[in-house]
């Protein structure tokens, strides 16, 4: 069992999906015949954290059980905030070369990183340059970075407005 809700989203697909409650039901919708007469649809309920993922648009219930694990693994980043660490450390697969942010969009430390930078965010009440400053990449690169994801551009957003800072501009 990890130690802290949030490191679930670094376990496994077997582990991760060993804590949660599978549901499959019945799509609605385009697809053909198969779609409306097989349970495709999946939803997972994290029993941990609470959160829920779904994914329907494949009429293959192993394709949307994939989608529903990623997306978790996004809700799990961009929902639940931790402590920053003192010492920020990417994994090797991250590259911050020249101030650059550079994470593979398929990579699986995409969600560690989106969560570090919003509990970075969040512990500097809103503002960016003390984020960039410790994670050691430019403001520029920050923003550009969370842009590319819209669910942890929204949270940055209201990370940024609880703290009365004005939203970021796309």
């Amino acid at each position: 069992m990890p130690e802290s809700p949030r490191e679930a989203m670094l376990l496994p697909d077997a582990a991760l999906l060993a804590q949660c409650e599978l549901h499959t039901y019945r799509a609605s919708g385009p697809g053909g015949q198969k779609r409306n007469k097989t349970s495709s649809a999946v939803r997972l309920h994290h029993r941990t954290t609470g959160l829920t993922a779904v994914a329907t648009e494949s009429r293959s219930q192993h394709e949307n059980r994939a989608r529903a694990l990623q997306r978790l693994r996004e809700a799990i980043a961009v929902n639940i905030r931790e402590p920053p660490p003192v010492r920020v450390t990417f994994p090797d697969a991250v590259m911050t070369a020249g101030g650059r942010l550079t994470v593979g969009r398929r990579s699986p430390h995409v969600y560690a990183v989106i969560a570090l930078l919003l509990d970075l965010l969040a512990d500097s009440g809103g503002a960016l340059p003390p984020v960039a400053l410790r994670a050691g990449v430019t403001a520029s690169s920050l923003t550009r970075f969370l842009s590319d994801h819209p669910k942890a551009w929204a949270e940055a957003n209201r990370i940024r407005a609880a703290a009365g800072r004005p939203r970021l501009s796309d």
